[in-house]
């Protein structure tokens, strides 16, 4: 199953933040990578630089391959509505990227192997498709016999709220409410640069 492997907190310091998460080497060292290091006279960016930055940034903060991202955008175009709050919304409906959100796995790469391992169920059926596309209603869970597993229950007990999810502890069993609305999104995304790539 292709997926990204590479460095962590190079791919980190290249878009100036930390998009896999908490990540204490690159709180040691937030400027660019490179062997010039923090002192390197950088160039100005062009516009065509600075679009493809930002999709590069949205691609590896959801763990999504360049095909997928495409596919992803396509589908966001031809629907009804903004572009890129669209975009934003199938990617925050990927299976992988709910279970991180409902925090039954610390990160989307964890999240990512757990659906692959078959530990997430969707409306009592397990799903081991990552890229598997949630929709409003769906009840995303953990199977019965994962339920022990330490990484889950470490992970659970750290669970962040969103709206457009209700979860139930007790069950380790959330709900995808809704998709959510732009401004509550948290990630640091102008997707409207990842629009005008698209569109040239």
């Amino acid at each position: 199953m292709a997926r990204y492997t590479g460095p962590k907190t190079k791919i980190s310091r290249k878009f100036g933040e930390p998009i896999f998460g908490a990540d204490k080497a690159f709180e040691k060292k937030k400027y660019p990578p490179g062997m010039h290091g923090a002192n390197k006279r950088r160039r100005k960016m062009s516009e065509y630089g600075t679009q493809l930055l930002e999709k590069q940034k949205a691609k590896y903060t959801y763990g999504v391959l360049e095909r997928q991202f495409s596919n992803l955008f396509k589908k966001a175009s031809q629907k009804k509505g903004i572009t890129g709050e669209i975009l934003l919304q199938l990617l925050e409906a990927r299976l992988d990227n709910v279970v991180y959100r409902m925090g039954i796995a610390p990160s989307r790469r964890a999240a990512r192997q757990l659906v692959s391992h078959k530990h997430i169920t969707v409306n009592g059926n397990i799903v081991n498709i990552p890229s598997y596309s949630v929709k409003p209603g769906d009840l995303v869970g953990v199977r019965e016999k994962s339920k022990s597993l330490e990484v889950i229950t470490e992970s659970v007990s750290n669970t962040a709220n969103y709206s457009w999810i209700e979860w139930d502890e007790d069950k380790l069993t959330g709900k995808f409410m809704n998709y959510p609305e732009r401004d509550i999104i948290p990630e640091n995304i102008k997707e409207q640069l990842i629009v005008e790539l698209y569109s040239k």
